[in-house]
């Protein structure tokens, strides 16, 4: 074969192995967020854990203590009332979310958090998409009625929407979903496909599958890179600084499928790599002849010339 087409296939080879070793870690993270983030059986099976973390428990417990005193204060025009029940509310929803009721409810309340947003994510409708706390307000009235706390009866239970997205950003998230669902799918497709023809084209093939399991072991690498730096920036963006560790509890949570991916291709991509590294030297090693001992190979007899 000419060097021209060698270096032709060979510069071919490597654009497609380094495509397909880009769109590897990219067809990860987008199939995650689509099928993975998507399901609402595996969304509350991933969150379920999190009603025993201690973090996650006490934020919820502010929210839901903070949600039942502004109704107590906005319909009950009684200061006495204010002082006396906002320590047993803080104490009882704080004992509720230490109960197998709580955790019933968390899984409830996730369910239809993810239930909402998908319904608006897949319609056309552009109203806020909130939930109702309702549900859990009056299991912490129920309690605090038992418990025999003063005024505990006059707690209202009104069906409070709480935002979870507001309808302009509704727009967008379902562009960004759409593509997402399509990009899940093709993008894994495309890096093997590309992988696959990078390999056949050049013109040395275990080079090719060593470079295709280095690349891929690098895009896991920067895969993990990513969630790292989406967790860090993630956190800094909350506007309270007191709920980090429950909102780094649950980014850990559902990014656990997304790490994992990253770890397996960098392990793959080793592997791949070190078993084409370790044949390819085994193939190109010198087959020795042995000579005889008192043969030396230098000694050749010379014509002598009359």
């Amino acid at each position: 074969m000419s060097p021209r087409p060698a270096r032709l296939r060979n510069a071919v080879s490597a654009a497609l192995i380094a495509l397909a070793c880009l769109l590897a870690p990219c067809g990860a993270l987008a199939a995650w967020a689509a099928y993975g983030l998507a399901d609402t059986g595996r969304y509350v099976t991933t969150m379920a854990p999190l009603a025993g973390d201690p973090d996650v428990r006490d934020a919820v417990a502010d929210t839901v203590g903070a949600g039942i005193m502004d109704e107590v204060d906005a319909r009950v025009d009684v200061s006495p009332m204010r002082g006396s029940v906002r320590p047993y509310v803080h104490d009882a929803v704080h004992s509720f979310t230490r109960t197998e009721a709580f955790r019933l409810a968390w899984d409830a309340a996730n369910r239809a958090v993810h239930d909402a947003v998908l319904r608006a994510l897949h319609d056309e409708s552009e109203r806020d998409v909130t939930v109702d706390l309702a549900p859990v307000t009056a299991q912490v009235k129920r309690q605090l009625t038992v418990d025999h706390v003063p005024f505990a009866n006059r707690i209202p239970v009104e069906h409070t929407e709480v935002p979870v997205l507001p309808a302009q950003e509704l727009d967008r998230l379902r562009k960004g979903f759409h593509v997402l669902e399509v990009a899940g799918f093709w993008l894994p497709v495309a890096a093997v496909v590309f992988a696959l023809t990078g390999i056949t084209v050049a013109t040395c093939r275990r080079r090719a599958i060593t470079a295709t399991g280095l690349g891929t072991a690098l895009g896991g690498a920067l895969l993990a890179l990513a969630v790292l730096i989406g967790r860090t920036l993630t956190l800094a963006d909350l506007p309270e600084k007191a709920h980090q560790q429950a909102a780094a509890a649950i980014y850990d949570a559902l990014t656990l499928t997304l790490r994992q991916t990253s770890w397996l291709l960098i392990a793959l991509g080793l592997t791949v790599a070190l078993t084409a590294h370790i044949t390819t030297h085994r193939t190109l090693r010198p087959n020795r002849r042995p000579t005889s001992p008192d043969q030396n190979p230098t000694d050749r007899p010379t014509r002598v010339r009359a």
